[in-house]
């Protein structure tokens, strides 16, 4: 319990900006919704005008876009999943490669606690920080969709396309991980963590810009598609069971990997 209170401590900080940063993205675009919804056809027909390509790499889908869910789910969601994977992989990467880089490991080893304990506590923080997060923004999203809509829309419609943030998140914690424990001497963690995650929103713009599915298998950012969710009110399964699947043989191998692994000492 301690060392879950001590990392949770370390990553208040961090988890006070990233959920400022994610509250004040949505605030600044919902706002600009009712601006939006008003001249919803100019800006319809101006955004046709835009090539094809572009427009599905950018994930505009103009039959919705003049509603609340749809142009939530198109635009400042793209930005706002994008940020939140950052800060997810953030975390992740520095599980065990903070301890490496500022020379605390073998201190912390030599206490009397297992390598899965001290995995276990970190990895807790790690997400309780992300909890923290996703609440924060769950409520500001709520109340500034309730506030910007002049018009009636589908709460669970809205907290499904929500919640994407949260499980995209979850994958980017893992991923992170798993390359702490493989790469711990890892000098900064940033540079790590936006080349990871920009390869893989890239790769999810190239996928939607071709039209090639097979890439959604890939890319996190793609597990989630906001269009199905509004069509069918749910998640599609089998990328459900893939992200548990990759989830827990990151997260296993992690703790693998790290109770076997030499760590350094001064």
């Amino acid at each position: 319990m301690n060392m879950f209170l001590h990392e949770l401590k370390a990553y208040r900080k961090s988890t006070i900006i990233w959920s400022i940063s994610l509250a004040a993205i949505v605030i600044v675009f919902l706002s600009m919704f009712p601006a939006f919804s008003s001249n919803a056809e100019e800006l319809k027909k101006l955004l046709e005008n835009l090539p094809e390509v572009l427009r599905n790499a950018l994930g505009l889908s103009l039959d919705n876009i003049g509603s609340l869910l749809g142009f939530y789910s198109t635009i400042p969601l793209l930005y706002i999943t994008l940020c939140g994977a950052i800060q997810a992989m953030n975390l992740g990467t520095s599980i065990v490669s903070k301890e490496v880089r500022e020379k605390t490991a073998d201190f912390l080893l030599t206490k009397p606690v297992s390598r899965v304990q001290i995995m276990t506590a970190k990895l807790l923080a790690a997400l309780t920080s992300l909890v923290i997060t996703n609440a924060i923004y769950f409520i500001v999203a709520i109340i500034m969709a309730s506030v910007t809509s002049s018009q009636a829309f589908s709460m669970k419609l809205f907290i499904l396309i929500s919640a994407t943030l949260f499980f995209i998140q979850l994958m980017f914690l893992a991923l992170g991980a798993i390359v702490s424990v493989v790469a711990p001497k890892i000098k900064s963690v940033l540079p790590v963590s936006l080349g990871t995650v920009f390869a893989f929103f890239f790769i999810s713009m190239f996928g939607s810009a071709i039209g090639d599915n097979n890439l959604r298998y890939i890319t996190p950012f793609k597990f989630y598609d906001s269009a199905y969710i509004l069509k069918n009110g749910s998640y599609e399964t089998s990328f459900i069971i893939i992200e548990i699947v990759l989830i827990t043989l990151a997260i296993v191998a992690s703790y693998i990997i790290y109770a076997k692994k030499d760590i350094d000492s001064v």
